[in-house]
């Protein structure tokens, strides 16, 4: 995977491993950036989770997120915390709308588990209730590149 540093002359970029561990263990929002039927950038919040090398969302069919990708499956991404030090992991990847329900149903309740903490609670349960009845779909993005940034080690040469 290509991992481009994205403040040079401050902190570091992330090692792959540090990647793949900041992706997996987080539980910060991603910032999903679209681009709409008008050619207008929008930005998503969403729960994702991470898994060999792809990001994957669970968000309503009916979903500005969902009509957006369909006219252009090319997305933008970002995680970062917002303590310091800063931390993040952002990129541009192409995009598949999972509508297969037997699929859909242990990615979202990997999700759930992960933000929730459970899949016996209200949230969980209402929106397992949409994956399970076919009214919520899985994004599943396939990043190009990630430009990543730790600004714990400070200024660098």
């Amino acid at each position: 995977m290509k991992i481009v540093h994205a403040s040079p002359g401050f902190g570091n970029a992330l090692t792959e491993n540090q990647v793949e561990e900041f992706l997996s263990k987080s539980k910060l929002n991603l910032l999903l950036g679209t681009i709409d039927t008008k050619g207008e950038p929008n930005i998503h919040p969403v729960w994702y989770y991470y898994e060999n090398g792809k990001l994957y969302v669970e968000t309503s069919k009916s979903s500005s997120k969902v009509k957006n990708i369909k006219n252009n499956n090319t997305v933008y991404f970002c995680i970062d915390d917002e303590k310091i030090p800063y931390k993040g992991v952002r990129g541009k990847g192409t995009t598949k709308i999972s509508e297969n329900i037997e699929r859909n149903t242990p990615i979202a309740s990997k999700i759930m588990i992960k933000y929730t903490g459970n899949l016996d609670n209200q949230i969980a349960k209402f929106l397992m209730d949409g994956v399970k009845n076919g009214f919520s779909v899985i994004l599943e993005i396939t990043p190009k590149y990630y430009a990543t940034w730790d600004h714990s080690t400070g200024i660098t040469a």
